[in-house]
C-alpha cells in the first residue's frame, strides 16, 4: 500500500486518486483556519511556490476536529486564499482522528507516528511524501514550513 491508494475531494466536491501525483513529492497538511498556527498558511505558499516547478504538492486538508475551522471545506479554502494567498490544492472537511479519520489520515498516522502515537496532536501537523509515495517524516505543529525546508530539499533531489 502507498499513498497513491488513496482518494481526496477537493474543496468543490471534485474527487480524486492520489495517484496523479505519482513521481511528486508531497506534503500533506491537517489545517484550520481559525488556529493560532494559520499564519503558516503564509510559509506553506512561499513552499509551494519555490518548489513547485521541481515536482512539488502540498495538500491542505481542514479539519474542524479542533474546533478551530469554517462550516465547510469551500468556506476554509475560500479565506485561505483570501487572507493567505493560497493556491495549493485545499480539500473537503476530514477528520484526523477517532472513529470517522479519513482513510488518508490512518496511513499518514500509521506510516509516521508522532508523541501521541497514531493520533494527531493538532492543527498544522504535516506529512513529507518522497517522490515514490513513502511517508518519509512527520512534523509537529509547531515546526514551520521554513524549517520542513532541509528535509523537502532531500526528497526533491
Amino acid at each position: 500500500m502507498s499513498i497513491y491508494d488513496f482518494d481526496a475531494t477537493l474543496e468543490d466536491g471534485a474527487a480524486y486518486s492520489l495517484s496523479k501525483y505519482k513521481g511528486q513529492p508531497l506534503l500533506i497538511v491537517n489545517t484550520a483556519t481559525k488556529c493560532g498556527f494559520a499564519p503558516q498558511f503564509d510559509g506553506l505558499e512561499k513552499l509551494y511556490k519555490k518548489y513547485k516547478d521541481q515536482g512539488l504538492v502540498i495538500l491542505g486538508f481542514p479539519s474542524d476536529q479542533f474546533k478551530q475551522e469554517l462550516a465547510d471545506g469551500h468556506a476554509a479554502a475560500e479565506a485561505c486564499r483570501m487572507k493567505y494567498g493560497v493556491s495549493f490544492p485545499m480539500h473537503q472537511l476530514i477528520k484526523v482522528n477517532g472513529a470517522h479519520t479519513a482513510p488518508l489520515f490512518k496511513y499518514l498516522k500509521t506510516e509516521a507516528p508522532g508523541e501521541l502515537g497514531k493520533s494527531i496532536k493538532w492543527n498544522f501537523t504535516k506529512f513529507l511524501v518522497d517522490r515514490d509515495g513513502r511517508v518519509v517524516k512527520r512534523f509537529a505543529p509547531k515546526t514551520t514550513p521554513e524549517a520542513i525546508e532541509p528535509a523537502l530539499k532531500q526528497v526533491l533531489a
